[in-house]
């Protein structure tokens, strides 16, 4: 049975970041749409809201419950994991994804009313959040080690720098060609 409930938190764990990593994107397109003249501001701003709200409601929500459901089950049945330094660490992290993905709701209710609070580029930023938990996530599960956990927090780091200068050279190339 564990493996059957192993599987099922996987499969979870994957919607819930494929909505997480969509949604912020949606959101972009959203705040953009928000400075374009009408008719397209109306009839773009409409389709966006109804797309995220089908994504947020119909995947990332429902994912985020069940991914959280099957984790519990998991910890159930395995309960010596608790004792684990590595799931200590892990379980931050996973306190750190539902922070963001509680934020990401906020957002989500505002642009539904039509409240842009944010830049484009503000929510290019904010739309790595997810990249950089799954990674943290991802390499203590694997590692299993909380011990060296501070040579992932300098690679974390790494990535957050890296990922800062793509959305740079992103922004320099959108600047001088905005169809890109």
């Amino acid at each position: 049975m564990y493996n059957y409930i192993k599987a099922l938190h996987l499969i979870f764990v994957v919607t819930w970041f494929a909505g997480l990593f969509y949604i912020p994107r949606l959101f972009i397109y959203h705040i953009e749409a928000s400075k374009k003249p009408s008719p397209d501001r109306e009839i773009l701003t409409k389709q966006l809201q109804l797309m995220t709200k089908r994504l947020w409601y119909i995947i990332t929500w429902p994912s985020a419950v069940l991914c959280t459901f099957f984790a519990i089950w998991l910890l159930i049945l395995m309960p010596g994991w608790l004792q684990q330094p590595w799931m200590h660490v892990k379980l931050g992290f996973v306190l750190l994804l539902i922070l963001y993905h509680l934020r990401n709701h906020q957002i989500f209710k505002q642009l539904q009313r039509n409240e842009v609070n944010y830049t484009s580029n503000y929510m290019r930023i904010w739309n790595e959040g997810a990249t950089i938990i799954l990674f943290a996530v991802i390499f203590l599960v694997i590692l299993r080690s909380a011990v060296n956990w501070i040579f992932g927090v300098v690679g974390i780091i790494g990535l957050g720098v890296l990922l800062m200068l793509g959305i740079r050279l992103y922004k320099k190339v959108r600047e001088k060609n905005p169809e890109a």
